[in-house]
């Protein structure tokens, strides 16, 4: 656990932390800051989350560090343009997570009864389902998140309701068909509609083999740009042919 020197330090600095915002924001403040509104901040919080994951991604901690502190200010500016604005203050959602986290987690604060990480997370689930009732059980996934992942989520949401093949051999059958219908497309907006069909049918593909499709397309892509920064430092990289291109690329995937 956390020693009560760090726990005082920790929560020193968030009140340090809320108390530079607010005057920031305040009348005397950065005119900058008190610019913003919450959809004009939304862009930064998005893009401190994903800095947050590349450091992950990178094992990078110092880094990491830093990140957090970048996502924490996110946190602590909407909560202050919250408070301005009479609808919630800092206490709040600081009161609003902690219930939650204690509220979901019965068998840590309310019984001694062990559960494993399968039943904590069904337990979730459930718990979550009797707080918020939805009328369809797509309800709740964010539409700003990556497409990819989105899509995934959308598809294990309905697997919940049955819909789902069996099996692996189902989606790759749809890839298939979705390909023939790319290739027949006749006008633009048919050929965006199919492309995206094709794009969703993959990442269910994916979803089937038991892989994270955002996770393994972000490897591909840094497989990619490591691959081709190598090729690319080739002298007159660019006047040569594709087939030369070719065989550097071939060539860069056995070093």
């Amino acid at each position: 656990m956390m020693a009560d020197k760090d726990k005082s330090q920790a929560l020193a600095e968030f009140g340090r932390l809320a108390d530079i915002m607010e005057r920031l924001r305040g009348p005397d403040g950065c005119e900058w800051d008190r610019a913003q509104d919450f959809a004009s901040i939304a862009p930064y919080t998005l893009e401190e989350a994903h800095e947050v994951a590349d450091a992950i991604a990178r094992q990078d901690m110092a880094d990491l560090c830093e990140e957090l502190g970048d996502l924490l200010l996110q946190v602590v500016f909407h909560a202050q343009m919250a408070a301005e604005a009479g609808h919630f203050t800092l206490a709040d959602v600081g009161r609003g997570i902690c219930d939650k986290m204690e509220r979901r987690h019965p068998h840590i604060f309310r019984s001694s009864i062990p559960l494993c990480a399968e039943e904590v997370k069904a337990n979730w689930e459930s718990i979550k389902a009797a707080e918020k009732p939805r009328d369809s059980v797509l309800d709740g996934i964010a539409l700003t998140l990556p497409a990819l992942t989105r899509a995934e989520k959308l598809a294990n949401r309905a697997a919940r309701t049955g819909f789902d093949w069996p099996d692996p051999s189902g989606p790759l059958a749809k890839i298939h068909e979705e390909l023939e219908e790319v290739a027949q497309a006749e006008t633009p907006a048919d050929l965006e509609e199919e492309a995206g069909d094709l794009l969703f049918a993959a990442a269910n593909y994916v979803r089937k083999l038991g892989v994270d499709p955002e996770a393994v397309l972000r490897a591909a892509n840094r497989k990619f740009e490591q691959r081709f920064r190598k090729i690319e430092k080739e002298p007159d990289f660019s006047k040569l042919s594709l087939s030369e291109q070719e065989a550097l690329w071939q060539s860069s995937k056995r070093l």
